[in-house]
């Protein structure tokens, strides 16, 4: 016997959810350009283990890291959250969380700065849709 998780009706997600995250990782993608313009790799000691990881060009090793991350958000909405996989809501709060954590730490850093840090420019948005993704998620709608 098989049991088919994915067509399960509790599993729906509610337009709004899927258009939410889809907005999220497209808020995350250039949240990752300004972090690339602004060379957070070079100011950030964790964003440049990161982007050593990957090359010994930090820009290089950066920018990969980067698309990666943003490719693995683009997966999650493609293979998870559009099709309402059973999956679908982890995912959905897993990024709900990374991106209002991210989303708040480059404001700290900038307050903490006394000044502009890579990232604080597109913060706001991260913060607003992750809570308004989060906002869509506890709201329990199922599909319209």
């Amino acid at each position: 016997m098989r049991l088919d998780l994915s067509s399960d009706a509790d599993a729906r997600l509610d337009s709004s959810i899927r258009r939410a995250f889809a907005l999220l990782i497209l808020a995350q993608a250039a949240h990752s350009v300004e972090e690339y313009v602004y060379r957070l790799f070079d100011v950030f000691a964790p964003a440049g283990f990161v982007a050593g990881m990957f090359s010994s060009n930090h820009a290089v090793g950066f920018a990969l890291a980067n698309a990666l991350l943003v490719g693995f958000g683009a997966w999650c909405y493609v293979a998870r959250v559009r099709p309402s996989r059973s999956s679908a809501r982890a995912y959905a709060w897993f990024w709900t969380g990374l991106e209002a954590v991210n989303g708040t730490s480059h404001v700290f850093f900038s307050i903490l700065r006394g000044g502009y840090f890579p990232g604080v420019g597109t913060a706001p948005l991260l913060l607003a849709t992750a809570v308004y993704l989060g906002a869509c998620l506890t709201s329990g709608r199922n599909e319209d």
